[in-house]
């Protein structure tokens, strides 16, 4: 060994021993996961044209599906020009179950209280949510009602998201 590495071996040797200082850590909680920067939920309403119109609700934040579809079953008020394909409901509280890629929503509501846009309304803002809140583009929605409908088990998107 040449004098330069002799005097650098001991040197090393301390540094590698006392490591860097920094002693471990207990894991700490982080809080909740955000939930967007959105001022509310994006509700869907049909426009004078017929077809299907973004409303976004300021509620000061994005909040759930269940609270957004809420929102939409209360319908669009009146000085918004919108209109709703869903008829009027005494309880608007909606049960909403998460599977592998699909949305379970369970309507108080017969298949015969919506139309197909209607349907899209429901399918629509619940994507919205979702996707907005960071789940996946690709999942579907299935619309359950309170009277079994042919087509309960169909997983539906958004015609607007495609």
């Amino acid at each position: 060994m040449t004098g330069a590495v002799k005097r650098i071996w001991p040197v090393l040797a301390v540094v590698v021993l006392a490591g860097c200082g920094i002693q471990p850590s207990a894991v700490t909680g982080a809080g909740e996961a955000p939930t967007g920067v959105a001022a509310g939920p994006t509700l869907y309403f049909v426009g004078p044209d017929g077809g299907l119109r973004p409303d976004q609700r300021r509620t000061g934040g994005l909040g759930t599906v269940p609270e957004a579809m809420s929102l939409l079953l209360t319908g669009p008020g009146a000085a918004s020009g919108l209109r709703t394909e869903i008829a009027p409901v005494s309880m608007t509280r909606v049960g909403v179950a998460y599977g592998r890629g699909v949305i379970r929503l369970h309507v108080p509501l017969t298949a015969d209280d919506v139309t197909a846009l209607g349907t899209d309304q429901l399918v629509c803002t619940a994507l919205g949510v979702h996707v907005q809140s960071g789940g996946s583009q690709s999942t579907k929605v299935q619309v359950r009602f309170t009277q079994p409908a042919p087509d309960s088990d169909r997983r539906r998107s958004c015609p607007l998201m495609e």
